[in-house]
C-alpha cells in the first residue's frame, strides 16, 4: 500500500506558525489513516520551530532557496533559512524511510506551499510558487498535491492501474 507524507496540521494538529490547524476531518484523510497510509510531518516542528512562531515568507523562491540565493524570513526580519532548509532535509528523509512516493502538504506555506505562497512583503499577496519542502521533496521525486487535491491522489492511487496497483 502507498503511504503518504500528510501536513499535521491537516490532520488537526495545532502546529501552524499562528498555533492553528488548517484541515481536520476530511474523509479521504480520515480514511487514509484507518487504512495505515499516513505519514504525518510538520516539518517546521521537526527543525525545531515553536508554535506558534513569527510568520515567514520566502524572498526569491523555494528553487532560488534550495540553491543557497534566496532567504526565508520572519515577519520580525530574523533570517530562518537554515531552519527551512533543515526542515526539507527532515521531511525527506521521512519520506524515504516510509516509503512515501506522494505527499499533501498545506499550500500557501513557505514550506509546504504546491501552488501558491505569499510574495514575501507581509501584505497577504499570493503568487504561484512552492515552498522550500515541496521543492526539495519534488526535486527528489515526491510528487506534491495540496489540500485542495487530495481527491485527485486519492483516484490516483484507487483507480484500477493506479500507481498503486502498478507498483
Amino acid at each position: 500500500m502507498e503511504r503518504v507524507l500528510v501536513s499535521a496540521c491537516l490532520l488537526g494538529s495545532h502546529v501552524r506558525y499562528n498555533g492553528s490547524y488548517r484541515l481536520n476531518g476530511h474523509p479521504v484523510l480520515t480514511r487514509w489513516q484507518a487504512e495505515g497510509r499516513v505519514v504525518q510531518i510538520c516539518p517546521e516542528v521537526a527543525a525545531g520551530f515553536s508554535t506558534p512562531r513569527p510568520a515567514a515568507e520566502i524572498h526569491g523562491t523555494a528553487d532560488a532557496v534550495l540553491q543557497g540565493q534566496g532567504r526565508v524570513v520572519e515577519q520580525t526580519g530574523s533570517d530562518v533559512t537554515a531552519l527551512y532548509l533543515e526542515a526539507g532535509q527532515l521531511a525527506l528523509e521521512l519520506a524515504r524511510e516510509t516509503g512515501c512516493r506522494y505527499a499533501v502538504l498545506t499550500d500557501g506555506s513557505p514550506s509546504c506551499g504546491s501552488s501558491f505562497v505569499y510574495d514575501g512583503s507581509f501584505s497577504g499577496k499570493r503568487v504561484a510558487g512552492r515552498g522550500t519542502t515541496t521543492a526539495l521533496l519534488e526535486a527528489n521525486g515526491i510528487r506534491v498535491f495540496s489540500e485542495d487535491d487530495i481527491g485527485d491522489l486519492d483516484d490516483l492511487l484507487t483507480k484500477p492501474g493506479s500507481a498503486e496497483n502498478a507498483a
